[in-house]
């Protein structure tokens, strides 16, 4: 998942510099929100796993 957030920041990035306002704000919206959810579940399986050890 944290791949596709990459790609979304990647296609963003190029879409600004070529000047592609609107898709530049999507792609970074869906980066956003796919990072997050990886943070979150990242986290949640950090702490699932301290449960399962102790």
């Amino acid at each position: 998942m944290l791949h596709y957030a990459v790609v979304f920041l990647v296609i963003a990035l190029i879409a600004a510099l070529f000047g592609f306002g609107g898709i530049a704000a999507g792609a970074v919206g869906i980066a956003k929100i796919l990072f997050f959810v990886f943070v979150v579940l990242a986290v949640l399986t950090f702490v699932a796993s301290l449960f399962r050890r102790g």
